[in-house]
């Protein structure tokens, strides 16, 4: 009966979300959706890229995903990493997934993203 995923949401700490707006906006070149009025007094902030979205959720208790995240499927994985290490991400490369190049990053509040493409 699942018929799609909607979005996934990634808690991040109050008051961080101007630092956030310029990381998934700039870094990962995302656009910024409107929360609804009754969601947006809770804080955070939402994205979308395509069919993608991503929230961010305050989270008075926060602490960083170190192993749960996102899996984002990108094109020319070498230039997404670079545009990362431009705004000041580490980039951890890993190939044991067989058939993608992937790496993990982490977004300024510590949050673990990884981004996947598929070759061959």
């Amino acid at each position: 009966m699942l018929t799609a995923l909607d979005h996934v949401e990634l808690a991040v700490p109050a008051g961080s979300e101007d630092v956030l707006r310029a990381y998934y906006g700039g870094a990962l070149g995302m656009t910024e959706i409107a929360k609804p009025p009754s969601l947006a007094v809770r804080g955070g902030c939402w994205f979308r890229t395509g069919d993608v979205q991503l929230h961010l959720g305050v989270d008075p208790g926060f602490r960083p995903a170190r192993k749960a995240h996102p899996g984002l499927r990108v094109t020319g994985i070498e230039a997404f990493a670079q545009r990362l290490r431009a705004h000041g991400a580490e980039v951890v490369r890993d190939d044991e997934l067989p058939g993608h190049r992937r790496f993990s990053s982490r977004d300024p509040v510590g949050d673990r993203l990884e981004s996947l493409e598929a070759v061959g």
